[in-house]
């Protein structure tokens, strides 16, 4: 099974209340991910123990420059941040380079799958 990593504590919390339902990947992730895919949604350090926080199936994947990212697709993966300069400042610190519009990125839209004792 395919997992979607997130390595931000602060993520969890997003994703737990169902508010981040999309996550935006620097390169094109298409070959990785597709549309129907079942994931599994997980948190933790990197080369340390994970969380799983739920399954999800995609629901779909663009790839587009990231001067090309609309508001809304940049609110549904971080609700703080809804400008394209801001998305490149929070992804630079996350792959620790430079980001520019021009950068290609894969934005992943998904949704939580929730067993039958979910609300």
């Amino acid at each position: 099974m395919y997992a979607l990593n997130f390595y931000s504590p602060l993520v969890a919390s997003l994703l737990r209340s169902y508010r981040k339902t999309c996550t935006i990947r620097l390169g094109d992730k298409s070959a990785k991910y597709k549309k129907g895919m079942v994931v599994q949604v997980l948190v933790g350090a990197r080369y340390g123990p994970r969380d799983k926080i739920f399954e999800a199936v995609i629901d779909r994947v663009d790839v587009k420059r990231l001067g090309d990212l609309s508001p809304r697709e940049i609110e549904h993966d971080n609700p703080e941040i809804r400008r394209v300069e801001d998305m490149a400042t929070f992804l630079g610190q996350l792959y620790n380079r430079e980001i520019s519009d021009d950068d290609i990125v894969t934005v992943i839209r998904f949704s939580a799958i929730k067993g039958p004792f979910d609300l």
